[in-house]
Parts: structure tokens; C-alpha cells; sequence
């Protein structure tokens, strides 16, 4: 693999992907962030277990930028702080494998935390148009940061779809690895940061795309996952754990605006929601 973009004293900024199992998908990611603007950056990516470990060697091998990190098989959390020590540049800018940059994300996330931020988001908009559960699934969590916005440039969540931060920030907040799974680790770290004082730069002209791949069972099993995780998170701290009735009237709303399917999906969701904190609150009576 090359060192394609960088300079004798290392990229200027370094992208973390974990992925596992989804060979096809982080292709379609890498060759996304081969079409980056910015021009001193590496791509590290962890595999977190893959069951085919040498598929995904192989589209790693065939991205200029890209190195492999081997992870464990312990989760998304462990995955980015496992990349995120890997990592050579001053900036580590965290995405998905089924996610796909626009062209000038590196730079904008980069040019932000220039500027004096510390952590900065982008947003994160449904690549598969057309398709409900995806809709649906996107609008569950774009609510979530958009209710969070402080009206000031600042949001107080952002999913790890689409975030960055100085590499020493994130050695110093690291992602809790006592969360498996890809559900509520990314609100508890943003719980953390901000009851440590630091801001989440919102930089709308960083965005990227999501392709889920999503069916009805899945994208059930993934809003139930996001229940337990919710659970986690408020019974570590002491806010309020359902937020207020406008925040679900909004969203309702919001998933009717992307058609009937989609809304119905929404509620759907708060269903399988709900499933998931009461699992997790029976879960934690029986631990």
C-alpha cells in the first residue's frame, strides 16, 4: 500500500473505518475518500473480525491510501479507539464502511478543527432515496442531533457516521469499549464530552452519505439495539430519559415528510425502541 498523500512528516489528517463483514460496502466507501479534495490524509481501517478476513485484506490492498488495522471482533467502540491510536495524523475524522464522503469532507472537518474546535460533525443524509427503511432509519437519528442543536454552531450529538477530532482529544475521551455493539456508544461519548466542556462544531458542508442496507427485520433489530443503548446511556447519568412530547411529535412528522412508508417505519421504530430499554432495564435487574 502506498503512501499516496502524504508528506515526509506524516498526513495531515488521518480517516478511521471500521468495518466487518461488509467487503463490498467498504469498497464503495474507500473509493469515495480516494475522491477526496484534500491531499495529505491516510485511511486506516480496522477490521473487527471479519469472518472473511481476506476479503476485506483485499479491498484494503487495492485503496492507494488505506492501511490495515486487525481488531478483535469487540465492537465499533474498540474499533475506532483501536484505529484512533493507529492513526499518524494530528486529526483523526471517524465514518462508517457503508457510508460515502462527498468530495471535500476531509478538508472541512480538517479547516474546522484549524480554526479552534476540538470534535466537529457533519451531517449524515440518506444515500439510498427512493428506499423507506433507510429513510426512516436516517430520520431516527438526524432528529436526534438536530433536536441537539444549541442554535450557536453547536450540536450536542452527532452520530460516528460522521465526525472528527484532535488526534489528543480523542486519546484523552476514548470511546467506552464496555458497549459491543453499534448502539448508544456514540451518545455516551458525546454525554461525556460535553459534561467535560467541549462543544460539538457542527460543519454543515461536511456531509456524507449512508447506504444502508436495511430490511424490516433489520432495521427493527437496529432501532432495538438503539433502545438498549438509550438505557445504558441515561442510567449513567442523571438527565431525563425520555425527551419531551414535541421532540416525538417532530419526528413523526419528519418521517412522514419522507412518505407514508417511511412514517410509518418511524413509529414503527419507537416500538422497537421501547422493546429495546425494557430489555436492557430487565437485563440490568438480572446483572
Amino acid at each position: 500500500m502506498s503512501g499516496a498523500g502524504t508528506g515526509s512528516d506524516g498526513p495531515a489528517a488521518s480517516v478511521v473505518v471500521p468495518s466487518r463483514d461488509r467487503p463490498d460496502a467498504l469498497a464503495a466507501c474507500l473509493r469515495a475518500l480516494e475522491a477526496q479534495d484534500a491531499t495529505s490524509f491516510e485511511v486506516v481501517v480496522v477490521d473487527d473480525g471479519s469472518t472473511d478476513a481476506d476479503a476485506v485484506a483485499r479491498v484494503v490492498e487495492g485503496a492507494d491510501r488505506a492501511r490495515l488495522v486487525r481488531g478483535e471482533g469487540r465492537g465499533p467502540a474498540a474499533a475506532r479507539n483501536l484505529g484512533a491510536r493507529a492513526a499518524r495524523g494530528p486529526v483523526v475524522c471517524l465514518t462508517d464502511d457503508d457510508c460515502r464522503p462527498g468530495p471535500g469532507w476531509v478538508a472541512a472537518l480538517a479547516a474546522a478543527l484549524a480554526d479552534g474546535a476540538d470534535v466537529v460533525a457533519g451531517p449524515t443524509r440518506n444515500g439510498r432515496p427512493g428506499v423507506a427503511v433507510a429513510a426512516a432509519s436516517q430520520a431516527v437519528t438526524n432528529h436526534l442531533t438536530d433536536a441537539s442543536a444549541d442554535g450557536r454552531g453547536h450540536v450536542g450529538f452527532a452520530p460516528t457516521s460522521n465526525v472528527a477530532a484532535r488526534r489528543e482529544v480523542l486519546a484523552a475521551h476514548p470511546f467506552d469499549e464496555d458497549y459491543p455493539l453499534a448502539a448508544g456508544e456514540d451518545r455516551e461519548w458525546c454525554a461525556r464530552l460535553a459534561a467535560d466542556g467541549i462543544a460539538l462544531t457542527w460543519v454543515p458542508e461536511a456531509g456524507v452519505d449512508h447506504h444502508q442496507d436495511l430490511d424490516l427485520v433489520r432495521f427493527w433489530r437496529q432501532q432495538q439495539r438503539y433502545g438498549r443503548g438509550a438505557h445504558r446511556v441515561h442510567a449513567g447519568t442523571e438527565g431525563r430519559r425520555l425527551q419531551p412530547p414535541s421532540f416525538y411529535r417532530d419526528l413523526v412528522h419528519r418521517g412522514f415528510g419522507e412518505g407514508g412508508r417511511a412514517g410509518a417505519l418511524v413509529l414503527l421504530a419507537q416500538v422497537a425502541t421501547a422493546t429495546g430499554v425494557a430489555r436492557e432495564a430487565w437485563a440490568a435487574r438480572r446483572r
